[in-house]
């Protein structure tokens, strides 16, 4: 390829992934106001952080040599769900139920796949519930179906997950026996924190609306 095409290539790269940006800004902007709404009319912030990738151009190229996925942008569209990421971090789990029912119930938004590891979590004690959604994205060529992923989750499965990623970078993935129990383990105690921490919640301030 010469280095003509591998410019062409690149740009046409760029240009596909400006799509799943504009798809980002689409879910941030209704999670934000519903998160505006909640403390207007309730008083209350289900939400504590909201964060967001787009994959590189050499991240989604990676990844689709790893999977075998065509190298052409509709089979790669279809094939790879996660290359826009959004994550919600929530106070309690069933903020993470009520956020994800209110995002997805919404007319121009359409699940494709739904895994919930809060209800069956991963044998390493991995909880969240992730949801790939299509959000239509209104381009001067005309609309555009873009797939994200969004992960809805607790602050101590947050916390639990940030701490498994770094242990497993750490040991490069063969983490040892010793510390993958260790981590079920700390999974759980992150699950009766949770638990813990909404029936305090709800002794202090009643049931939530």
């Amino acid at each position: 390829m010469s280095p003509g095409q591998v410019r062409e290539v690149r740009k046409e790269i760029q240009q596909f992934l400006l799509q799943y940006e504009f798809g980002l800004r689409e879910i941030e902007t209704k999670l934000s106001i519903l998160r505006d709404e909640f403390l207007e009319l309730r008083d209350y912030n289900p939400i504590e952080h909201i964060s967001s990738r787009v994959k590189s151009p050499e991240s989604l190229l990676e990844k689709v040599a790893r999977k075998g996925v065509p190298r052409d942008l509709a089979s790669i569209r279809e094939h790879v769900t996660d290359i826009a990421g959004v994550r919600v971090t929530c106070s309690f789990v069933s903020d993470v139920y009520r956020l994800f029912e209110l995002l997805t119930r919404q007319d121009d938004v359409s699940v494709r796949t739904v895994k919930d590891y809060i209800a069956e979590p991963k044998p390493n004690g991995y909880q969240s519930l992730h949801a790939v959604v299509d959000i239509p994205v209104y381009l001067s060529s005309g609309p555009v179906s873009v797939p994200v992923e969004v992960q809805f989750r607790t602050v101590a499965m947050d916390f639990w997950a940030s701490l498994e990623h770094k242990i497993h970078y750490k040991y490069d993935g063969g983490v040892p026996d010793s510390l993958t129990e260790e981590l079920r383990e700390a999974a759980a105690t992150a699950t009766e924190l949770d638990a813990r921490m909404a029936r305090l919640h709800q002794q202090i301030h009643g049931p939530r609306v």
